[in-house]
């Protein structure tokens, strides 16, 4: 089949634009990249390689992550089975610190430099600071790595202190684009996480910001997403896709096509040229093994190595083997600090 014409303007728009110059795609440019037809996404994947390699060069930044407290969340995020809001299998639970600690050496062991601890809450309260603060010396004390902290929206006292403490990142997602947020969330509003994310940028410490594709948002909204997280200029963007989780509202939502999933990673790297675009939750189910290969050759460059919060991931040793087979080194602990 023979491209349109329109379809070689995009492309050769966003590389001359992205590629050539650095700078990402609008959301307009995005959604017209979203809708190409499926026989563009071999070109489109390679042009969104060549951009993570010109703007981010080769190496990969591998993650770990590890639930301080799971379950029990007050909030309704509809796409999460920690919320007390519905009936889920997902309980309450607190890890000790010693529990901390195992779980940041055996991400260091797989050669990772970033390790999260993460709080199912809406907002950290005093016991959780304590907590956090205990952790992150045990951690400091015992192991060289990185350390991020997802633990909801902060108030600014809370950002200055986790600064003081040295964490590295701070990871709180948009989730999803504003004009679609209500949909997805009713308990707290979409500003609220922005303010906190434009309080810990202020501070010094790195932005995680991502989202989660597949939660009923139209593409002109994923474009949408795209452009608020530029806006934002985050240090990373975790790339979730919908693991549809029993008991929450989303539970029947089906799960993102593969090629859908691949155009969405693709669009996001023209996007955000410069940013860590990390692959998160729900890539095993949308894409398998060879789909996640794909997605690693079209513009991703970093990956959270073993299981998630409240689902399974990967063995680490099949993400470190691709890795390896695919020449992508594993970016060094010092070179992050």
């Amino acid at each position: 089949m023979r491209p349109r014409q329109g379809e070689h303007v995009i492309l050769d728009t966003a590389r001359r634009q992205v590629l050539d110059k650095g700078k990402g795609l609008s959301e307009k440019q995005v959604l017209d990249v979203l809708t190409l037809p499926d026989d563009r996404l071999e070109d489109l994947l390679a042009l969104a390689h060549d951009v993570r390699m010109r703007w981010c060069g080769p190496e990969v930044e591998v993650e770990g992550i590890v639930s301080l407290k799971t379950g029990g969340c007050p909030e309704d995020c509809h796409f999460c089975s920690q919320s007390g809001k519905f009936e889920s299998p997902v309980r309450s639970v607190w890890l000790n610190i010693p529990e901390l600690v195992e779980a940041a050496k055996e991400t260091a062991r797989t050669g990772a430099t970033e390790f999260c601890i993460v709080a199912a809450v809406r907002g950290p309260d005093e016991r959780l600071m304590s907590q956090v603060r205990e952790g992150v010396k045990a951690i400091n004390d015992a192991v060289e790595i990185n350390i991020a902290c997802s633990l909801g929206m902060l108030t600014q006292e809370q950002v200055d202190e986790l600064a003081a403490m040295g964490v590295h990142r701070y990871n709180h997602n948009l989730e999803t684009a504003r004009s679609h947020f209500p949909n997805v969330v009713t308990t707290h509003s979409w500003e609220e996480r922005r303010d906190t994310l434009r309080m810990v940028k202020d501070a010094g410490m790195e932005v995680c910001c991502g989202g989660i594709v597949g939660m009923g948002e139209s593409i002109e909204q994923r474009a949408e997403l795209a452009a608020q997280l530029a806006d934002l200029d985050p240090d990373e963007v975790p790339l979730n896709f919908l693991a549809p989780r029993p008991g929450t509202p989303f539970s029947d939502l089906p799960l993102v096509e593969g090629t859908e999933a691949l155009k969405t990673i693709a669009a996001f790297r023209l996007a955000l040229p410069r940013t860590i675009l990390r692959y998160a939750g729900g890539r095993e189910l949308t894409l398998g093994d060879l789909g996640t290969r794909d997605g690693m050759l079209g513009g991703i460059n970093a990956i959270i190595v073993g299981n998630y919060l409240t689902t399974l991931g990967r063995p680490a040793r099949q993400d470190l083997e691709l890795l390896t087979d695919l020449q992508m080194p594993i970016k060094a602990l010092s070179q992050t600090l």
